[in-house]
């Protein structure tokens, strides 16, 4: 009689079930199937072709306030831009759904101590997605020491910039249609200490007619749907000698609820080396609106890993719009009952490059209608991910063949007695 081998624990660990019901070595196949399922090109999840233009408003009083129209057109729906350095700066986002909606301003009505329904979107009943970003303020911090760094403190905070105080330029004269870009640039109207004397705040604002990635750092996907606000703050004079600046944001309060901020991972750095975040703010869910960045700023003009700066944001909370400076087109279109919802981003920490170092700092984000795109693994990693997940089942399927070869070719070289 036959006796069994005792089967050890390797034996039972080895073909007991996976969390998916298949024995451990099949599951590095299914994973890399799941992953690329998962991590399918944007193109591929239903991206709408755009016609997509941008423009100036013009205006008939005072040619600096700057109102600047991103009309990206489908073919059954509509994404308009509104960008304005009318108080502080904000952005109104708008989604309709026909390619002919229009946005109408009234001029007159929007520089007007009253400016409510001077800006729509027309037909009204197209609208299926309204909402906007506001920067009330520039902050700056000398950065902590290590016991103030423990409760969570950039540092001793200096009186914020209100940029609704800044004098802004001609957006006209940075307008460049055929690269769908301009840049809003101002300074501060009132400066005695001459902080602002060599150097400016700027708002570049970028459209885009198809999807890709820029070809300097953080290189966030964008698509025809969306539009890129990078953030750049060069040849300020810090007040500190270790200043770390951040900004405010405010959102209006949709149906009462803040947008939410996520957190998404990734394992492919591909795009901006040794970071593997991405964070967003969403509204509504499933997402209806976005506003997606990478958790980094840069302190030199020309960006690489080495010169990064790490970027940390506070949750959005809720804040009456009597503590925030008005917005003429936020109020124009949707009224002066509106509540906010704010947050904060920093650029930098104690302990690393500050913006001193080079008198530069940069930071980009990408805004958008509906669901945020999604990033694809590149060839490389695809590559990595089928040699390193798929060698486990190769070996396994290879070995158990070559088991039956050898089994086979023993019992065929077997030869009966009579």
């Amino acid at each position: 009689m036959t006796r069994s081998r005792p089967r050890g624990r390797a034996d039972m660990l080895a073909q007991r079930p996976g969390p998916w019901g298949l024995c451990a070595p099949c599951r590095p196949l299914l994973l890399l199937q799941g992953l690329l399922l998962l991590r399918a090109p944007a193109g591929l999840l239903g991206e709408e072709t755009r016609r997509v233009s941008l423009e100036v408003i013009p205006a008939r009083t005072d040619p600096l306030v700057n109102l600047l129209h991103i009309r990206a057109v489908g073919a059954n729906s509509t994404i308009h831009y509104l960008w304005s350095s009318l108080g502080p700066p904000a952005v109104l986002v708008v989604g309709t759904d026909t390619p002919h909606s229009v946005l109408r301003v009234n001029r007159s009505s929007l520089l007007s101590p009253a400016p409510e329904g001077s800006v729509a979107v027309l037909p009204a009943d197209s609208v299926r997605f309204s909402s906007a970003l506001l920067f009330p303020r520039l902050f700056e911090f000398e950065s902590a020491n290590s016991s103030e760094s423990e409760d969570g403190s950039p540092g001793k905070p200096y009186s914020p910039y209100p940029l609704a105080d800044f004098s802004w330029e001609d957006v006209n004269s940075t307008l460049d249609p055929t690269k769908l870009s301009a840049v809003f640039q101002g300074r501060l109207s009132r400066d005695p200490s001459g902080t602002f004397a060599n150097g400016s705040l700027a708002f570049k604002v970028q459209a885009f007619s198809a999807s890709g990635h820029p070809a300097h750092l953080p290189r966030l996907l964008h698509t025809a749907d969306t539009s890129q606000l990078e953030l750049v703050l060069s040849g300020v004079v810090p007040r500190g000698n270790h200043s770390l600046f951040g900004l405010e944001v405010a959102a209006p309060a949709l149906d009462s609820e803040c947008p939410q901020l996520k957190q998404q991972k990734s394992i492919d750095d591909e795009y901006c080396p040794t970071v593997f975040q991405l964070d967003q703010l969403l509204w509504h869910s499933p997402p209806e609106g976005f506003l997606q960045w990478r958790p980094v700023a840069f302190s030199q003009k020309q960006p690489t890993w080495k010169t990064a700066l790490p970027c940390q944001v506070t949750p959005p909370g809720p804040a009456l719009a009597t503590q925030l400076p008005q917005s003429p087109i936020i109020r124009a279109f949707f009224g002066s009952s509106v509540n906010f919802c704010t947050f904060n981003l920093t650029f930098g920490d104690s302990t690393g490059p500050a913006y001193g170092d080079q008198r530069y700092l940069s930071w980009s984000a990408i805004l958008g209608v509906g669901v945020p795109p999604v990033e694809s693994f590149s060839p490389l990693a695809l590559g990595i991910m089928a040699m390193v997940l798929g060698a486990p089942g190769l070996l396994l399927v290879g070995g158990g063949l070559g088991l039956l070869l050898l089994r086979h070719r023993r019992y065929s070289a077997y030869e009966s007695i009579n």
